[in-house]
């Protein structure tokens, strides 16, 4: 996740941030209950901010050169100046707030599941998918390297081990061919209904 604000000297002002999740597995439910606390969030400000904003991060977190999302979607926005800077901090604030109760129960849940080595690598998979959104197209990893920023701090959200295979295909029917399905039709999926 991530909120932020900016300012320019010239008195220019938006928000922008999001968060998004990217599981390994579909768990229809956890992804209902990580929607509806964000979709939740939104209503409270506007109800045309999760429909909106989920399609923005459909869009922003799609991986072109794959052909997939690098996870589940979320709510992503930038350049928000629309109304008083107050009302969107406040959005902001909420939605910040709201990070616990929608990640948190999901590691609850899951937390102690036993996993094969196959799927410890399909996980990896997906990590490599992760890390080559945010060095190719990530707007701020892409910003902070362009204009010298501290190279580690960018690169901190890359995951610690990532794993790539040449044309690696999922089993038909499998439950790694059933995420990819939803990674690469978001929009055949509405969680927070």
């Amino acid at each position: 996740f991530n909120y932020r604000y900016f300012e320019t000297e010239g008195g220019n002002w938006w928000f922008g941030g999001g968060q998004d999740i990217t599981p390994s597995y579909l768990v229809q439910e956890d992804m209902k209950h990580f929607h509806s606390t964000l979709k939740n969030v939104c209503d409270k400000h506007d109800k045309d901010f999760y429909p909106k904003f989920k399609s923005w991060a459909d869009e922003y977190y799609y991986i072109k050169h794959r052909g997939e999302t690098r996870g589940l979607g979320g709510i992503f926005f930038d350049d928000l100046n629309d109304r008083t800077p107050e009302k969107i901090f406040n959005f902001c604030k909420d939605a910040v707030m709201s990070v616990p109760d929608a990640y948190v129960p999901i590691i609850e849940k899951h937390k102690n599941d036993a996993f094969t080595a196959e799927e410890k690598e399909w996980q990896q998979l997906r990590r490599g998918r992760y890390a080559e959104f945010n060095l190719v197209y990530d707007r701020g990893t892409i910003f902070g390297l362009k204009t010298g920023g501290r190279t580690e701090s960018i690169l901190m959200s890359l995951p610690e081990t990532a794993r790539w295979e040449y044309c690696h295909q999922p089993a038909p029917g499998s439950p790694e061919a059933v995420i990819l399905d939803a990674f690469k039709n978001p929009s055949k999926y509405n969680f927070a209904a």
